[in-house]
């Protein structure tokens, strides 16, 4: 299963990442979503889970919960906007955060980390906007991170 990773897109999505996402079995946005248009657009590419972030105001706060966590393939995949939200000791094989504008893939402490950069502002890293692709069927579970 291939989950298409996306974060700080600030009522933005860039055309570029319908081709990214292609095949895509899943989409994570781990907050600052920014819009529903926004999650309307995902959607049209495959099912969205998202999670709010600190800028989603109004019917998004409401809508969207803090965290969430998945199955997928067998694997527990927790998610929530900032990184320093994620809870001590959990139980989780990947967890996928934003808040950061730096993307990231990590392994700590046998988890898997992913933070896709972001999709729809500036990033802190030099590089452009940024999402990110999680290939839950691979063992051991891997992400990359894809320039638009």
């Amino acid at each position: 299963m291939l989950i298409g990773v996306i974060s700080d897109t600030h009522g933005t999505l860039p055309p570029s990442v319908a081709a990214a996402f292609r095949g895509v079995d899943r989409i994570l946005h781990a907050g600052d979503v920014g819009s529903e248009t926004v999650l309307d657009e995902l959607a049209a590419i495959a099912p969205v889970v998202a999670v709010s972030g600190n800028t989603d105001v109004g019917p998004l706060d409401w809508r969207l919960p803090g965290a969430a966590t998945i199955a997928c393939c067998g694997l527990r995949v927790h998610m929530t906007h900032r990184p320093q939200d994620v809870p001590k000791g959990l139980d989780a094989d990947v967890v996928v955060t934003g808040h950061t504008h730096r993307a990231l893939v990590a392994h700590r402490d046998g988890v898997l980390h992913v933070n896709p950069g972001p999709a729809g502002a500036a990033a802190r890293d030099g590089r452009g906007p940024t999402v990110a692709l999680l290939d839950c069927a691979a063992r051991p579970v891997t992400a990359r991170i894809v320039e638009l």
